[in-house]
């Protein structure tokens, strides 16, 4: 019981720092007098009123939390942050349900990008506000947020760190202290996100459209003011701004902050994670433009090149904006670029995905286990950028892959069953899965998820929560093992 009152302590404090959001949407709608301020403030009442009210009873149940603690409470604060996230919107939203907004708010602190709404022109500047700022806030992290910026917590955060960031190897720190390290960490996420604001607006966004996309670019979330996503603005130079910055999200922020720290760029090429991400989605690119030409689905070469470059960077990099819609093109194409989404972001990144740290170590193993076959007396380690990977290290890589494959196989047949084609299925817990957004089909980028039945899109937002947190953070609790003392 004191375990739960504990959990219950500092979830408490993180629904009041969530609270704390609500004022930029307050600002921005009494700027701008869309007439949404009244909603926001209740929301931010309510969920500050909320968070007191796990606080305060519990301040003497203050204690370290443990590992398993941090996978309980990491859970707990992205469900409860998500609900409160949907009051906004379903007092502004008139006929939305709570399914409908409960997956939006899911799909915005994910940063996978699907949406369920219409009409997103037309909807109040300070909501589209929201919900790209619910992006970027869930980019980095809320949790490794709260733990930046309120020490008073009273708890490890180390353990909240390591239950919310990706990647196999999450023991890696800039500095000693794991509060210091997510100061670090936000200060280079939000002088890439004014940077990219500013550049947006350079190439002919407003200061409104270039906030929203910055919030949604850096955090690799992909929504947008526009139900036809990038593709309402018809602007290559735009498009290469958002390729720019989108290529910089999917890299590792660790890497980012000490190119800046050393000010040099060979960290860059000492991480194997960056080398292999650039290379694979750049070539990627190029490779689906001349199979575009090839086929005939584009003509000149010069446009295929421009919309399967963005669009591979938008899906590889777990984005998900869209520039043309791509689901006329051969499905092979569309395939190709959802296979880039598992794979290609870095640990350490706002990406989504397996991580390219974990494709590294699947690829070398499978090699040493062919010259095994070939060599049985060789001894071979696996060494990833100087280093030698441990078995354990290995074994949590293999065991996330079994997971992995068995999530996407469970859930894709779960929507089949409920009667959904087997192509919108299977590319829609594809790209929820990895938070990527637009799947094909019914699906794809010139659609959204709004089709789908309450049932399905209750499946696609379990699939965006267990893909957001690595699976493992969210499996572990239905294990009789985690209860026990």
């Amino acid at each position: 019981m004191q375990r739960v009152l504990a959990i219950a302590h500092v979830l408490g404090g993180m629904l009041m720092v969530m609270a704390a959001t609500y004022l930029l949407p307050i600002a921005w709608s009494i700027v701008v007098r869309d007439g949404t301020s009244d909603s926001f403030i209740t929301a931010a009442v309510g969920t500050a009123l909320c968070g007191l009210a796990l606080w305060a009873p519990t301040r003497r149940w203050r204690r370290e939390l443990q590992s398993r603690d941090g996978c309980l409470l990491v859970v707990l604060a992205w469900v409860s942050m998500a609900g409160a996230a949907t009051v906004p919107l379903r007092l502004e939203i008139e006929g939305l349900s709570f399914t409908d907004a409960f997956f939006e708010t899911i799909s915005a602190v994910t940063t996978t990008g699907g949406t369920v709404l219409v009409g997103l022109d037309a909807l109040p500047q300070s909501l589209n506000v929201w919900r790209c700022a619910l992006q970027w806030f869930g980019g980095m992290g809320l949790i490794v947020l709260a733990v930046a910026i309120l020490p008073l917590l009273g708890v490890g955060g180390m353990q909240l760190f390591k239950a919310e960031t990706p990647g196999p190897m999450k023991e890696s720190k800039l500095t000693p202290r794991i509060t210091q390290t997510a100061k670090y960490l936000w200060f280079v996420y939000t002088a890439l996100t004014v940077l990219c604001i500013v550049a947006l607006r350079l190439v002919g966004m407003s200061w409104y459209e270039a906030v929203c996309h910055g919030f949604a670019t850096l955090s690799l979330g992909g929504f947008s003011t526009r139900d036809a996503s990038i593709a309402a603005w018809d602007s290559p130079a735009i498009e290469a701004v958002l390729i720019v910055f989108m290529l910089l999200a999917v890299l590792n922020f660790v890497t980012h902050f000490s190119a800046l720290r050393d000010r040099s760029l060979q960290p860059y090429g000492r991480d194997p994670e960056a080398r292999w991400a650039i290379g694979l989605i750049v070539g990627s690119g190029i490779a689906i433009a001349s199979y575009l030409v090839w086929q005939g689905a584009i003509a000149q070469p010069a446009t295929a090149l421009r919309h399967a470059m963005f669009n591979t960077v938008s899906i590889a990099t777990t984005t998900g904006y869209a520039s043309i819609d791509y689901d006329k093109w051969p499905l092979f194409a569309g395939l190709w670029m959802l296979l880039l989404c598992v794979v290609s972001s870095s640990s350490g990144s706002t990406g989504g995905g397996i991580k390219m740290v974990r494709t590294l170590i699947l690829f070398r193993q499978a090699t040493r286990e062919m010259l095994r076959t070939s060599h049985p007396r060789a001894v071979r380690p696996l060494v990833l950028s100087g280093q030698i990977v441990s078995p354990q290290v290995i074994q949590a890589v293999l065991g996330f892959m079994l997971l992995y494959g068995a999530t996407l196989v469970g859930l894709t047949l779960l929507l089949v069953a409920t009667g959904l084609d087997f192509t919108s299925a299977v590319t829609g817990i594809v790209a929820c899965l990895n938070n990527t957004g637009p799947g094909l089909a019914t699906v794809g980028p010139a659609q959204n998820f709004q089709g789908l039945t309450d049932f399905q899109t209750w499946v696609c937002t379990f699939a965006m929560l267990v893909g957001r947190l690595e699976l493992l953070t969210v499996f572990v609790l239905f294990t009789p093992a985690f209860w026990r003392r």
